[in-house]
């Protein structure tokens, strides 16, 4: 997609601060972060919303939680940190192709 931003990351025309990449999966640090620890993992396949993955998707999208566990520990935050995924502009999703927020270093607030 010609104006997603994390497609332009993945392409290299946006630079990022790049914590795992393969074929399928790209990890990097939010610009923004809201927590001590927090990176996005997003497949390289354009998939915009959660609701939108296909059957042909889930090997990727589990492949996301296996990684996004190796790259927490790399981290330091392995056995504590929360996994954050948005489907549409009501719930929080600004960028429109699926990704994962991984946070830790904090507790989190609860509820949730």
């Amino acid at each position: 997609m010609n104006d997603c931003i994390f497609c332009k990351i993945i392409a290299g025309e946006i630079p990022a601060e790049k914590l795992y990449e393969d074929d399928d999966i790209l990890a990097f640090r939010d610009i923004n972060p809201q927590a001590p620890v927090h990176f996005l993992l997003v497949p390289k396949k354009h998939i915009p919303m959660p609701k939108d993955i296909a059957v042909a998707d889930e090997a990727v999208m589990g492949k996301l939680f296996r990684i996004a566990a190796e790259v927490a520990k790399k981290e330091g935050v392995e056995e504590n940190y929360r996994v954050v995924l948005n489907n549409g502009a009501k719930s929080g999703q600004e960028v429109f192709h699926v990704h994962m927020h991984i946070l830790g270093g904090r507790p989190e607030p609860r509820p949730l």
